[in-house]
């Protein structure tokens, strides 16, 4: 996957948060403060600035180019995007707003799209939602909208498919990668299986994989673990809650007065970069309500969100399947893998430069600041 982006950079906690309605709620004080306390709360970097003008994202032309101090404009409505390798939350989608924003990502971002992120030392991220966090480097799966061109070395399909003898799409080669890839010195290194059986079996556990990992983005249905094994709210929360804890013998989850269970001890073991994902995930909806929390990140809901308690259910059953798919996805081998020799001979390496580029998929012309069209 040639076409790599750093990660976007926001400058301020407060632009992503959980829940959209405290999003909201952080804007309209924002736009209802003025002079030093408008600067105050928005936390100016280097980069950005109430004074400071910046283009439109791609596909937000509704959204305003005035200087935020002159014009804020009304509230963006929020979208979804990946914060940590597990926690989808919401991003006010304002370029004003965000010292980094990578547009050449938002102008591929769509239904057909999936995102890769490649972390230091960590299994590969694919989600549907763009990640908006120190994650690593992203790579798109494809170059254009509507997945009109893959991200891969040209040719490499064309390679694969006759050597495998039927038709490899750009979602195959990520399945493969998900499933016989593996974080190395170099990154994250995967070898392309030369034996057309080894190949299949990677691609039907990768496709496992890739199922649980999306949690039904795309149109797909959410993944579930077998009846029986279905984590359910067994006692509501009454407080909100100041820790998480684990009952392994009874597979019990307890926050804020509240139980659910069955909950595998794969799902509660389960860690990135040695963090607990569940831990993390509690951690992240309780930073407004922290001591140390300041200005437009105190902003936050008063109590705690039905819509939480449903993505703790989803977060629990996505990480149970992955805790039962790792022996398997461990103890794979991927065989005698394509020599780099074989590829340079096929035409497949070294990629080429307009390669590792951002396509032109411009189809109008974008606002830039004050109003002015961008020339890209």
């Amino acid at each position: 996957m040639p076409w790599a982006v750093g990660g976007l950079r926001l400058g301020r906690d407060w632009v992503a948060a959980p829940d959209p309605a405290a999003l909201r709620t952080r804007w309209a004080a924002l736009t209802g403060a003025e002079g030093a306390e408008r600067e105050r709360l928005f936390r100016p970097s280097r980069s950005r600035t109430p004074a400071a003008g910046a283009a439109a994202l791609p596909g937000r032309r509704s959204a305003s180019t005035a200087r935020f101090a002159d014009e804020p404009g009304p509230c963006p409505d929020p979208v979804r995007v990946l914060r940590d390798p597990f926690d989808e939350q919401w991003l006010l989608p304002d370029q004003r707003l965000i010292d980094t924003a990578r547009p050449e990502l938002w102008r591929v971002r769509d239904d057909h799209q999936l995102f890769t992120v490649e972390a230091p030392g960590a299994d590969l991220v694919v989600t549907a939602h763009l990640p908006a966090g120190r994650l690593g480097r992203i790579r798109p799966l494809h170059r254009r909208p509507a997945g009109a061109e893959p991200n891969l070395a040209p040719g490499l399909l064309t390679l694969l498919g006759e050597r495998y003898g039927g038709r490899v799409t750009p979602e195959d080669v990520l399945c493969w990668a998900l499933a016989a890839g593996r974080p190395g010195p170099r990154g994250y290194e995967v070898p392309l299986a030369a034996d057309p059986g080894r190949w299949r079996a990677g691609l039907e556990l990768g496709r496992r994989l890739l199922t649980v990992r999306l949690r039904g983005a795309r149109g797909g249905e959410p993944p579930r673990l077998p009846g029986g094994r279905r984590p359910y709210v067994r006692s509501a929360l009454v407080a909100w809650p100041h820790e998480v804890t684990y009952e392994a013998g009874s597979e019990t989850l307890g926050f804020g007065g509240g139980t659910v269970s069955p909950v595998p001890a794969g799902a509660w073991e389960y860690e990135v970069q040695g963090v607990r994902v569940l831990e993390s995930w509690f951690a992240a909806r309780s930073a407004h309500r922290a001591p140390d929390a300041d200005g437009l990140e105190a902003l936050g809901p008063a109590e705690w969100p039905q819509s939480w308690t449903s993505e703790l259910l989803a977060l629990v059953t996505t990480l149970a399947l992955l805790a039962d798919l790792a022996p398997e996805r461990a103890a794979f081998e991927p065989g005698p893998a394509l020599s780099a020799g074989e590829l340079r001979a096929a035409g497949v390496l070294p990629p080429p430069a307009w390669s590792r580029r951002p396509a032109s998929v411009l189809d109008h012309q974008e606002e830039g600041p004050g109003g002015q069209f961008a020339l890209l």
